[in-house]
């Protein structure tokens, strides 16, 4: 069986990795794209003739109502701005199309929350999954795993350290040039950081207090592009979360402790030491995780039942870290509770 879907978007992470990601998905079937222009609709690379493309400047018939109105298009694939997003994805809600919108959930939780709420009010039936690639990424799943098996977590340390320059792709996006939005590119890149720590902590070992500073580094970054924080979870233990868009020191590592040791995750490798024991293995060939993200998702329209790392209250659970985070900052690391 083939599912009909539509991409709502045109920009770089549409180009680079949803469509060859739905391309890939033999359980889905593109049938339609809506973009800002009809112009940047048509830059897409894609092959099938028969994908229609619609626009705000397409002319009568080809809005984003008339796409909703398809028959043959039963869920869209939304990436757009972090601001613009959520009203889209009402919209298709509402249409009764399922929904696979690109993170962060929202701007801010508040946000999100009318979000999920609108989701679950909907007698459609459409279901509302958030697509956060680094679920889905194999050595973070395989950390996770080796995490579970060495008893109790008695400490952690995220160090994710990096510059993002002017005339850089992502920078160039005008939306994240000027962001209306908390946090900057924090918010932006940094939920899939705490996406990551989140799964390689467990659900026993979930944050639930922040103390955080934060500073400007750059002023081509605003309004924020660090932050240093402590945080504390469920079980009473603590750890430290350092992320800078804006600094020369160059870092990606997560280090989980455990009663019997740690594990290490670097770009493209987790390392378990034990004792004497210490093993690394390599993940090189593993992909941003949205192909197999789109596959988990198109098999899940399929059987009914969504995957939980699809699911919109894990989204939720990243941002109301961020946001404390954010508060905690703007309050000379005063702690901020975290309410998951």
């Amino acid at each position: 069986m083939s599912i009909g879907v539509a991409i709502i978007g045109s920009g770089i992470f549409v180009k680079e990795e949803h469509l060859p990601a739905v391309n890939s998905t033999p359980s889905l079937s593109l049938k339609a794209v809506f973009s800002r222009s009809l112009k940047s609709a048509a830059s897409l690379d894609i092959q099938d003739p028969g994908v229609d493309l619609y626009s705000e400047d397409a002319g009568e018939g080809k809005a984003y109502a008339d796409l909703l109105a398809r028959k043959d298009v039963s869920a869209v694939i939304i990436a757009l701005p972090i601001v613009a997003q959520p009203d889209f994805v009402k919209q298709a809600l509402t249409a009764g199309k399922h929904v696979l919108a690109e993170k962060p959930i929202a701007k801010d939780v508040q946000t999100a929350e009318a979000l999920i709420a609108h989701s679950e009010g909907c007698r459609s039936g459409a279901t509302l999954s958030i697509a956060e690639n680094f679920r889905f990424l194999e050595s973070l799943n395989y950390a996770a795993e080796a995490v579970r098996g060495m008893g109790e977590v008695t400490g952690f340390s995220v160090r994710k350290h990096g510059f993002v320059k002017p005339g850089t792709k992502y920078f160039e996006t005008a939306w994240r040039k000027t962001p209306d939005y908390q946090g900057g590119f924090l918010l932006d890149g940094g939920v899939h950081t705490v996406a990551a720590i989140r799964l390689l902590l467990q659900p026993e070992n979930q944050p639930m207090s922040v103390s955080a500073f934060s500073s400007l580094l750059q002023p081509h970054l605003p309004p924020i592009d660090s932050v240093d924080a402590v945080w504390r979870t469920g079980k009473g233990k603590h750890g430290v979360f350092s992320m800078s868009f804006g600094t020369m020191s160059k870092a990606s590592e997560t280090v989980i402790v455990t009663e019997q040791g740690t594990v290490s995750v670097t770009i493209g490798a987790v390392t378990v030491a034990s004792g004497d024991d210490k093993r690394t293995v390599e993940f090189t060939h593993e992909g941003n995780g949205v192909k197999q993200e789109m596959k988990v998702w198109a098999e899940g329209m399929l059987s009914g039942k969504q995957d939980s790392r699809l699911s919109a209250y894990e989204a939720l659970k990243d941002l109301q870290v961020l946001e404390a985070m954010f508060r905690s900052g703007e309050n000379d690391g005063t702690p901020v509770k975290i309410q998951i």
